[in-house]
């Protein structure tokens, strides 16, 4: 008997749709290959009831609390590829293959860290991407803003939200167009243009920021947003990206192939587990007023 869905990931998008469908008496397998994405980081935040709470710790409940849907199954397996059409693809995972009427992918995005020396090391600790992830409880100390491009200078006068010490630090990439420096300055955000060389670390966080010749600028964090890119099974099945990199998705979370859902991070760049899991439940109640309709309607 073929799973009505297979969700491809699971992380705060796969968990929360595996628990839509689930309650909807959906017959679910849940396809978890890990680590998760977040590993590095301490704590889960900004997510109501469970702020505060260690990854590991978020992802132990909610297995718990699919345990009473027996149509649900989770299975710590990778998918590694995806045939035939909707309404009958095969799951190939690495412990065999499946049948499933939808697929959804909940597979989130590779994150490409620099050979940047400390940052490897500093990541989740000390270099962040979200202030809405990390910045309470480093409120009002030293911030450093690695910027990619100078399309996204002026993000940096959004962090005095949180703190009044700013510096931005291009790595002499590009060059500061002036009415940009302009309103940095007069949002009192500091400016390095020098290349940066490495990051020093002091007892497992962040004391400096190195620049080439020598120099340092003291910092306590680094927020900083690496390249990303999708996982191989995303680009297995072809699916059609937008000019950023992220899986394009209908009103419905329906990807450019007929039958193939996605949800979470791997759509947006946008990203937040409390976001990622509310698309997984948007996806999951789409997917479940299609699946009820077309098998009501099935003949006999």
């Amino acid at each position: 008997m073929p799973y009505d869905v297979v969700i491809v990931g699971g992380g705060p998008a796969g968990l929360s749709a595996a628990l839509t469908l689930g309650r909807a008496r959906k017959r679910v397998l849940l396809c978890d290959a890990g680590p998760p994405r977040n590993a590095a980081a301490a704590l889960v935040h900004g997510f109501v009831t469970r702020d505060g709470t260690p990854p590991s710790e978020f992802r132990r409940l909610a297995r718990e609390q699919l345990a009473p849907y027996d149509s649900v199954h989770v299975r710590d397996v990778r998918v590694e590829h995806v045939d035939g059409d909707a309404g009958r693809f095969v799951v190939r995972t690495a412990a065999g293959a499946v049948e499933a009427r939808r697929v959804l992918l909940c597979t989130g995005m590779i994150d490409e860290l620099p050979s940047l020396p400390g940052y490897r090391e500093l990541w989740g600790r000390s270099v962040f991407q979200c202030p809405y992830c990390h910045a309470w409880e480093v409120r009002g100390s030293a911030f450093g803003y690695l910027v990619p491009a100078a399309d996204w200078l002026e993000w940096s006068m959004f962090l005095k939200g949180w703190t009044d010490d700013v510096v931005v630090f291009t790595d002499g990439a590009f060059a500061v167009p002036d009415e940009t420096r302009r309103k940095l300055d007069r949002a009192q955000v500091r400016i390095e243009e020098r290349r940066v060389s490495g990051l020093r670390v002091r007892q497992g966080h962040l004391a400096a920021v190195q620049l080439e010749g020598g120099a340092e600028i003291p910092r306590d964090v680094l927020f900083a947003r690496p390249p990303q890119r999708q996982g191989p099974l995303v680009g297995a099945l072809g699916l059609a990206l937008d000019e950023q990199g992220f899986v394009t998705v209908d009103g419905h979370k329906q990807t450019s192939r007929p039958g193939i859902y996605a949800a979470g991070d791997l759509t947006t760049p946008v990203q937040s587990a409390i976001l990622a899991a509310a698309a997984g439940a948007q996806a999951a109640g789409m997917l479940n007023h299609e699946l009820t309709l077309a098998l009501v309607q099935e003949p006999g």
